[in-house]
């Protein structure tokens, strides 16, 4: 039997790091166990912010995977400025009164002149290629992932001029993501990015997105079918773990300058303040790059004694320090914009047999994923004495050597089982 063959066009992969490259290093993974055969396409000289060279063991030997040069505009943007080119290819944006004039510019050019990204200048080529390869192997599923939403203008176009099917999947929303607002757009840049949105999503054969709150928010933009497919948890070979000896409070991934709980850190001061014990035993493990507007707010809480700054690690030392930690943290910015994400790690976090300590914005989709799967609490940001009476019980817990989760329901998160659905959705867009 002959596998259906879909081509599917990222940006980010291996030897990328952090959540980026996750989703479709898994799907791509677990696609021939439902007789399809991907082909990836991906860019042959990208600047990626982050690596992980541990990712690409991950990558099996037997996929084929086109590559085509990328000419990228943060390559050159380095040359000026370094750091701030950094910085905002991380998505550490500082605040406005902290930004320098260098930062500043950097954010005008990125947002007025590059619509609907950065790398949009490696569309026409990649259609140009595409199209002949496509017609050359016989495909006709194309699947694009963003951001970056360039990658959509890729699909769009080769859908335009070959007829194939088109599936979109977006990993987080376009135009109302949070960094949108950073970006200083004129009025012409930001009626340019609905009006590509606009296209893409009613144009799309099918459309693909990781939470209710997104998909809610599309069904408004297009009547084209919009599928919620979550990211989720791998099966993950790890050594034998020992919990941390510490009462360790753990946040995996990066710290934005605007996702910083100050309702947390005062909690945290005065139990430290109160309980000799508490203060004796607690450590705040940050893992991943930390905005110093964050760093500074932990310091002014009197908590540096406290803090372990770990840095970026590879995706394997993460899950490990997943494992270890007596408490994980999960942190998003308190606004209506935020209630659709749902950072990859969660999914990660639900298996690692740890509690869940979860900040964020009121009736989000994470809120009702930890709730659905008994994993941990939800707080919003005004719940002080609540957070202050969950994190104390786990301390008495984390004493009496009885604190862990007692998870339900996980396996359709599983990212076989996210597959599988993946797979039959194929099916369907195939048979129109």
């Amino acid at each position: 039997m002959n596998k259906k063959k879909v081509l599917i066009i990222s940006y980010y992969w291996p030897p990328a790091g952090g959540p980026g490259v996750q989703r479709w290093l898994k799907f791509v993974k677990y696609l021939p166990d439902f007789d399809i055969e991907p082909i990836v396409y991906i860019p042959s000289n990208p600047s990626y912010p982050l690596l992980d060279e541990s990712l690409v063991n991950e990558v099996s030997k037997e996929l084929t995977i086109l590559k085509q040069p990328i000419s990228e505009p943060y390559k050159l943007a380095g040359f000026l400025s370094k750091k701030n080119t950094k910085s905002i290819s991380k998505g550490l944006i500082p605040e406005v009164k902290k930004q320098s004039l260098m930062a500043r510019l950097l954010l005008l050019i990125r947002g007025n002149f590059f619509i609907p990204d950065a790398r949009k200048s490696w569309v026409k080529p990649s259609v140009r290629y595409l199209s002949t390869y496509i017609r050359d192997f016989k495909i006709d599923t194309v699947i694009t992932t963003g951001p970056p939403h360039s990658m959509h203008l890729i699909g769009m176009q080769l859908q335009e001029r070959l007829g194939v099917k088109w599936i979109a999947d977006f990993r987080d929303p376009w135009t109302t993501i949070g960094y949108h607002k950073e970006l200083k757009l004129t009025k012409i840049a930001k009626q340019k990015h609905i009006d590509l949105e606009r296209k893409v999503l009613q144009t799309a054969d099918q459309i693909i997105v990781t939470s209710k709150v997104t998909k809610e928010e599309f069904q408004e933009k297009t009547g084209q079918p919009i599928a919620v497919i979550t990211n989720g948890y791998d099966v993950e070979k790890t050594e034998v773990i020992t919990l941390d000896k510490k009462f360790t409070l753990a946040h995996i991934g990066s710290l934005l300058a605007k996702r910083n709980p100050e309702v947390l850190w005062k909690v945290l001061k005065e139990l430290i303040s109160e309980n000799v014990d508490f203060a004796k035993h607690f450590q705040l493990k940050l893992v991943g790059a930390v905005s110093e507007n964050v760093l500074k707010s932990v310091e002014i809480h009197g908590l540096s004694k406290n803090l372990h700054k770990a840095g970026y690690v590879s995706h394997n030392e993460a899950i490990k320090m997943q494992k270890e930690s007596q408490l994980l943290l999960l942190i998003e910015i308190d606004s209506e914009e935020t209630k659709c994400i749902i950072p990859g790690k969660l999914f990660e976090y639900m298996v690692s047999k740890r509690p869940i300590v979860a900040l964020g914005p009121k009736d989000s989709d994470v809120e009702k994923i930890i709730i659905e799967t008994n994993t941990g609490n939800y707080f919003n940001y005004s719940d002080y004495e609540n957070l202050k009476s969950v994190i104390l019980t786990h301390f008495k817990a984390f004493q009496e050597n009885t604190l862990q989760s007692h998870a339900i329901g996980l396996q359709k998160y599983s990212r076989r089982e996210l597959t599988r659905e993946l797979a039959a959705l194929m099916e369907i867009v195939n048979g129109k």
